[in-house]
């Protein structure tokens, strides 16, 4: 990963749940769901965005099905950030981030003719 993710972020008929479709399958095939009040344990990329948005505050619930990510929210908040968040989640080299290099090796001296 590292390359830019694009969100579009799509409220549903019912309040309090927004739909965010990424250009990039988090899950594969599968779907995982997680609430707010059972710790996240695993490392997976789909764990890594559930962690986020509940780290975030606000969230109750996230529900991870290939490329949609829909977040249901706590009473009273609202969504703001979120796209921004999902969007900013894989990029590793950002804006004024220096890209490492990684150090050459000398070639190797020619032998000498005998």
């Amino acid at each position: 990963m590292g390359q830019p993710v694009t969100v579009v972020e799509k409220f549903s008929s019912r309040p309090g749940v927004v739909r965010y479709e990424l250009n990039r399958s988090i899950t594969g095939m599968g779907h995982e769901r997680y609430r707010a009040d059972v710790p996240v344990l695993g490392d997976r990329p789909p764990d890594q965005v559930a962690r986020a948005l509940f780290e975030r505050g606000g969230v109750e619930s996230v529900h991870i099905n290939s490329n949609v990510v829909t977040v249901e929210l706590a009473r009273g908040f609202e969504p703001t950030g979120l796209k921004d968040l999902l969007e900013g989640m894989f990029i590793y080299y950002r804006p004024g981030v220096e890209v490492p290099s990684f150090p050459t090796e000398e070639p190797a001296p020619e032998p000498a003719d005998a």
